[in-house]
């Protein structure tokens, strides 16, 4: 699969669901947006955003990436995403992540959990989710959440995909054993480390019997050059050749996040230029 990531700015002129629009024109196979609730730039809360581009597009699936967990009760996620998922025609991939921004939990008053309660968390998060999502009646005692004879109706007329984003070697295990899918950033996982990092998840995914989908987020900018490693840059040309080095590593999906002041003409290249040959080289 083959996505976009899309802002959840409400600057003016912004206009997030119209670029949604687009990448399901373009076609795209899922557009997502970011989970960052607190700051002084303005943006959309991202379910809500969501929830008002599956509303606005018929075919394009819409992800998280990622939903920080600490920032909502697990079961009530559980039921979101049911919803989300019931309502947009089964479009949702819910990706969840410990959380990354502790000034961000500081700041609402959440508290700052360490980086072993973060894992923690997300664990126990999936355990309730996935628990709620199946079972008549679930109870469910973790260190940090807990549920009581809860039940969830109506229940997922359909799978929901679970996408981590996850680096650190207990949240890797953790993504083989339990998720759908491991979405990292090329920022955060760079080529020289990323392949050992599959490697982790993929092992951790064997041991259980499990499969997990391997999707890469990466920043694009075509006709032009950057300085930074964590964006693939150039021609068109130089742009795919990049992107098939980052696939060669195991990597079947990909996110692209374009940059520069043009994102619907960044879309358009993509889809027009760059896409194709990801497609033919991925089949």
């Amino acid at each position: 699969m083959f996505g976009v990531g899309i802002s959840a700015s409400a600057a003016p002129g912004a206009d997030p669901v119209g670029d949604a629009r687009l990448a399901e024109e373009l076609g795209f196979d899922f557009v997502s947006t970011s989970d960052h609730p607190c700051g002084t730039s303005p943006t959309y809360e991202i379910w809500t955003l969501l929830t008002w581009i599956a509303a606005a597009t018929s075919r394009i699936r819409v992800a998280t990436r990622v939903l920080g967990v600490p920032y909502r009760p697990p079961a009530m996620v559980a039921k979101m995403a049911e919803s989300l998922h019931r309502l947009s025609g089964g479009r949702l991939i819910l990706g969840l992540g410990g959380g990354y921004s502790d000034e961000e939990f500081r700041a609402f008053g959440l508290g700052v959990p360490t980086p072993r309660e973060k894992v923690d968390g997300m664990v126990e998060a999936i355990h309730i989710i996935r628990g709620l999502w199946s079972s008549p009646s679930f109870s469910y005692q973790g260190n940090r959440y807990h549920t009581l004879d809860a039940a969830l109706s109506p229940k997922p007329v359909s799978p929901i995909p679970i996408w981590l984003g996850t680096y650190g070697n207990r949240a890797l295990a953790a993504t083989g054993e339990l998720a759908d899918g491991w979405i990292p950033s090329l920022g955060f996982a760079p080529p020289a480390v990323a392949g050992e990092m599959r490697a982790r998840v993929l092992a951790s995914a064997g041991r259980v019997g499990r499969e997990v989908e391997c999707v890469y987020n990466v920043s694009v900018l075509v006709g032009g050059s950057s300085d930074s490693p964590s964006t693939v840059a150039g021609s068109a040309e130089e742009v795919v050749e990049g992107l098939m080095r980052l696939m060669r590593l195991g990597f079947t999906s990909l996110n692209l996040m374009p940059v520069g002041a043009d994102f619907r003409g960044q879309m358009e290249r993509l889809a027009t230029d760059v896409l194709p040959v990801l497609r033919a080289f991925s089949s």
